[in-house]
């Protein structure tokens, strides 16, 4: 939808992008700009740049940046309109609103009005004669009638068309059902309910609304577990069950478990911190909603070899952020004479919670589970087991930036293999040595090689003619920076850039040339990803001295550019660096 130019300008006079972001990051000033550590990427280092003469944001590290409602949208998880409502509530203007708009807040609006209908019928269910095989579930797995209370826990009965029936005849309609993924449609163009006989476990998100739902079977059918598919209110990727529980919590940390039957047993045993993924990997936007409420995780997966696998990769993606990330091992269990897997909730019922705030003080950290499984990989009484052991934990070790951390866990890992410590020490500073080369020389070979360092990070969207889409890159910038330069006519047209994605760029901000809201006013008309390039082109140099040769010069490469695509359809750049790589040179492979 489209927002009135005038009405754009004053929410972006009002809402400094400075003052924005610092209330999500903490910026100190470097010069002209503001830096501090990505909200949008795991980092260390301060990459993220706030440029408040520009009005943008910008991040060396992910490529991230826009202006302040791409900013909203990507911290908040927030559509165009409901960004540009978040920022206008903010400063207390009032929202123009639009037949679009309004249709599609008026669609939000029934979907988590009908999620919440949705959630009271199925608990009603479970307190009714239907649903009396459910309790009894509850029961056999010792979950309280309180806690099931405080997670809104209900029940899909035995039927066909139960809900559908029901929130039809309370003016839903089956398309509403549908698109919020209550019901499913059939080969015959009828409709049945998508949930049946299961245990049901509304997915409440931070601002207290139930964006959709989980489920389990209460038998040996399948699938044990169904979820919500993607809706308007919904993403799996940007939920975290229970969380609008545990962001209250007074514990130090946040538990991050498997299923949400753990969450739901580990705060029925006071481990009211406890969260779970929703069928999925932790992902880049779960770590971003979880910095806000803490900056310590224990990941306390399942331990068997999938639990041990989705560690691993939590730990990869947590790695060298600002995170204190902890491992919760849970002990296989005694079973007729055979060790077998369990949860959370099987460590609580069987062990207790006293035992599981014994593991909870002494869980590893990343590094030392990390450790423990690579010794578990290599008989250390051998001597090649202990050469095989050291190979691969000191390129374990060489991955921690710290050199202190270094020093302390190779020590341990010398213990842990039967060896001196220097031997080991020397061993893990070799291979953080070839690490940090290895690193150097990648950045070398991007630096040398334009194709990698001027190519947009999406590979739909990459340049076929370098050298025009360095002249039209320049093109943007000169805009960018004086709108003036160019008069009343534009002086080349979206359709003769050689790039698809420099041509779509140009021809919004053609549109949009001076209008004083700068970015803002573009967010409507490009996508995230479209905006994060502009904002990487732009941090490249342009000079307005001799603005007019420069533009001239720069329309000059693109049409020459053109005629020769013309003609021969071969970029002759492209085809240069072809036959340097052909002749294993810089950049080519060697055979």
């Amino acid at each position: 939808m489209r927002f009135s130019e005038a009405f754009l300008d004053e929410l972006a006079a009002r809402s400094d992008i400075v003052d924005v972001v610092s209330s999500y990051v903490e910026l100190k000033r470097k010069g002209a700009n503001y830096f501090g550590l990505c909200p949008f990427h795991s980092e260390k280092t301060p990459s993220f740049s706030v440029a408040p003469d520009k009005q943008m944001y910008h991040c060396f590290g992910c490529k991230k940046g826009g202006g302040v409602i791409n900013f909203i949208m990507e911290i908040e998880n927030l559509s165009y309109p409901d960004a540009i409502r978040f920022l206008a509530k903010r400063v207390n203007m009032e929202v123009p609103e639009d037949r679009e708009s309004a249709d599609a807040d008026r669609l939000r609006k029934r979907l988590l009005a009908l999620n919440r209908d949705a959630a009271r019928w199925y608990y009603d269910v479970l307190q009714s004669p239907d649903g009396a095989a459910v309790r009894a579930y509850l029961d056999k797995r010792a979950i309280s009638r309180k806690i099931a209370v405080r997670f809104g826990m209900g029940a899909s009965p035995d039927s066909w068309d139960a809900l559908l029936r029901t929130m039809t005849g309370r003016g839903y309609t089956k398309q509403e059902l549908l698109t919020a993924g209550l019901i499913v449609a059939n080969k015959s163009g009828g409709f049945y309910d998508k949930f049946r006989n299961r245990l049901m476990l509304p997915v409440i998100d931070v601002r207290g609304d139930v964006v959709g739902f989980g489920s389990r079977v209460i038998d040996n059918s399948e699938p044990k577990y169904m979820n919500t598919t993607d809706t308007p209110t919904y993403s799996k990727r940007r939920v975290l069950y229970g969380l609008n529980l545990a962001k209250k919590t007074k514990r130090p940390n946040i538990i991050l478990c498997e299923g949400n039957l753990d969450v739901v047993t580990l705060h029925q045993a006071g481990f009211d911190n406890a969260v779970a993924s929703m069928g999925t990997a932790l992902t880049a936007e779960q770590i971003r909603l979880l910095g806000r409420y803490t900056k310590e995780l224990v990941l306390c997966y399942d331990n068997d070899n999938a639990g041990q696998l989705a560690t691993q990769r939590a730990l990869e993606m947590l790695n060298n952020t600002e995170f204190t990330v902890r491992v919760l091992k849970l002990p296989r269990r005694l079973v007729d004479g055979e060790y077998v897997k369990q949860d959370a909730d099987d460590f609580i019922k069987f062990q207790g919670a006293p035992a599981f705030e014994r593991l909870l003080s002494g869980s590893e950290n990343g590094v030392e589970f990390r450790m423990s499984q690579v010794a578990a990989k290599y008989d250390l009484r051998s001597d090649q087991g202990r050469i095989d052991y050291t190979a691969e934990i000191s390129q374990v070790l060489a991955e921690l930036d710290n050199a202190v951390e270094r020093e302390v866990y190779a020590n341990r890992a010398a213990e842990t293999a039967g060896l001196s410590p220097d031997a080991m020490r020397q061993e893990v500073e070799r291979a953080a040595r070839k690490r940090r080369y290895s690193d150097r020389k990648k950045r070398e070979r991007q630096e040398l090689n334009p194709a990698l360092t001027v190519q947009p990070a999406q590979r739909g969207s990459r340049y076929t003619n370098l050298r025009s889409a360095m002249a039209e890159e320049g093109v943007i910038r000169l805009l960018h920076l004086d709108p003036t330069l160019f008069g009343d006519t534009p002086p080349l047209t979206p359709e003769e850039f050689s790039s698809p994605l420099l041509g779509k760029i140009y021809g919004a901000m053609w549109h949009q040339r001076g209008n004083r809201s700068g970015l803002s006013a573009l967010t409507g008309e490009l996508s995230g990803d479209e905006m994060s390039h502009l904002t990487t082109l732009l941090q490249k140099p342009e000079s307005t001295a001799n603005a007019s040769q420069a533009l001239a010069d720069y329309i000059r490469v693109i049409r020459e550019e053109q005629t020769k695509r013309d003609d021969s359809g071969v970029d002759p750049l492209l085809l240069a660096m072809e036959t340097f790589k052909d002749k294993k040179r810089y950049g080519g492979k060697r055979t």
